[in-house]
C-alpha cells in the first residue's frame, strides 16, 4: 500500500489550485489551436542556438490545473512505489494518520504548484501510462492569467514560454544520457528513504545547534533536507546542481532568443524575476524546499553566463559529455572550478 493516499493528495490540490474563469472557455481552444505552431517554431530557434539536435516532434497539450496535477500524482506514485515498503512500516492508528498528514501535505504543495507552473515538459518520466511521454504541455489557466495581469502580447508570452520548454526537452532529447541519469539521482534518492533510529532525536539536536549558531533552520532543501540522511543530502546537492545547469541554460536560452524575437522580451523577464523572488511565497517554499528552485534560475543563469565570458558558450557543451562533466554544486557558486576541472 502507498505510503500517501493519491485520492486525497489530488483533492486537497484540486481544492488549493482553484480554476480561473476563462478555463474551458474558447480562450483555451484558441490557445490549443496555437500551441503546437508555437512549440515548432520555438523547437527550430533552440536547435540552432544549443546546437542540440531532436530527431522527433514531441506532442503538445494546453491543460488544466486539476490535469497538470493528476498528470505529476500518475508521475509521484510510480517513483515512490520502490519505497513503498519502507516508507509504510508500521500499522494501525499511527500509521494512518502519518499516511493522511503525508497525503495533506503533498497534495498542498501540488495545489500551491498547479496555481503557478506556466509550462511543464514531460521528460518521458515513468508514469504507468503508455500514452504518456515526450510532451510539452502548457497550463492554460496560469498563461492566461498572466497575460491578462500583466498586460502581455498572447502570441509573444506564449512563444516565450514555449522557448523554456523546448529547451528543456532538447536537454533531455539531445543528450542521449541525461534522461536515464536524471532518473537514476531520482530513483536513489527515494531508494534511500528509510526508518531511521534516533532519527527525531537527530534533528532536534542539529535545529537547536543552527538556533544557537544564528543560521536557517530550515535550510534550502526545506523540510526533505532536515529529516535527510548524510547520503540522500549528497543525492539533493547533485539534483540541485543539475536542475540549477538545466534551469539557468534554459533561462539563457530563452532570454537570448527572445531579444531578437519579440518586443516585449525585457518586461516579461523582468516581471518573472519579480514573481520568483515575492516573499509573500518565499516562507512557504522554503519551508517545502522549493526555495532552492526558485535560486536554481539565478544561480543557473549566472553559472552559464561566468562560463561564457571566461570561456565562451561552446565551452558549456563540455557538460553534455557525460555525468562526470556535469558541475556540481560548488562549482554551481564558484564557475571557475568547473572550467578548472573539465576543461
Amino acid at each position: 500500500m502507498s505510503p500517501v493516499r493519491w485520492d486525497l493528495a489530488t483533492r486537497v490540490a484540486d481544492r488549493v489550485a482553484g480554476t480561473y474563469p476563462l478555463e474551458g472557455t474558447y480562450h483555451d481552444d484558441v490557445f490549443a489551436r496555437q500551441a503546437p505552431d508555437l512549440v515548432a517554431r520555438a523547437a527550430e530557434l533552440v536547435a540552432a542556438e544549443t546546437r542540440l539536435e531532436a530527431h522527433s516532434v514531441p506532442k503538445v497539450a494546453v491543460v488544466s490545473r486539476r490535469q497538470w496535477v493528476e498528470n505529476n500524482v500518475a508521475v509521484f506514485d510510480t517513483l515512490l512505489k520502490p519505497a513503498e515498503e519502507r516508507l509504510a512500516q508500521g500499522n494501525g492508528v499511527g500509521r494512518k494518520i502519518a499516511e493522511r498528514v503525508v497525503s495533506i501535505e503533498m497534495g498542498a504543495v501540488l495545489g500551491m504548484l498547479a496555481r503557478r507552473v506556466l509550462g511543464q515538459y514531460e521528460m518521458v518520466l515513468p508514469s504507468g501510462d503508455d500514452e504518456a511521454g515526450d510532451v510539452v504541455m502548457f497550463v492554460g489557466s496560469n498563461v492566461l492569467w498572466m497575460e491578462r495581469l500583466h498586460e502581455f502580447r498572447p502570441a509573444e508570452f506564449r512563444f516565450w514560454v514555449a522557448l523554456h520548454e523546448c529547451t528543456h526537452r532538447l536537454q533531455f532529447v539531445g543528450v542521449p544520457w541525461l534522461r536515464d541519469y536524471f532518473l537514476s539521482l531520482v530513483t536513489s534518492l527515494v531508494g534511500t528513504a528509510a526508518p531511521e533510529p534516533g532519527r527525531l532525536a537527530r534533528v532536534a539536536g542539529e535545529m537547536r545547534r543552527a538556533a544557537s549558531a544564528g543560521e536557517p533552520i530550515v535550510g534550502e532543501a526545506g523540510l526533505m533536507g532536515i529529516f535527510a540522511t548524510d547520503e540522500q543530502r549528497e543525492m539533493i546537492d547533485r539534483v540541485q546542481a543539475l536542475m540549477s545547469l538545466l534551469e539557468g541554460h534554459g533561462h539563457v536560452i530563452m532570454d537570448r532568443i527572445g531579444a531578437r524575437e519579440l518586443v516585449s522580451q525585457r518586461r516579461m523577464s523582468a516581471t518573472l524575476r519579480r514573481r520568483r523572488q515575492d516573499p509573500r511565497s518565499a516562507a512557504f517554499f522554503r519551508l517545502i524546499g522549493l526555495d532552492m528552485k526558485m535560486r536554481q534560475y539565478e544561480l543557473g543563469e549566472r553559472f552559464v553566463l561566468a562560463v561564457e565570458r571566461e570561456a565562451g558558450f561552446e565551452s558549456l557543451d563540455l557538460a553534455w559529455q557525460s555525468s562526470e562533466h556535469l558541475p556540481v554544486l560548488d562549482e554551481i557558486n564558484d564557475p571557475m572550478l568547473w572550467l578548472e576541472r573539465v576543461a
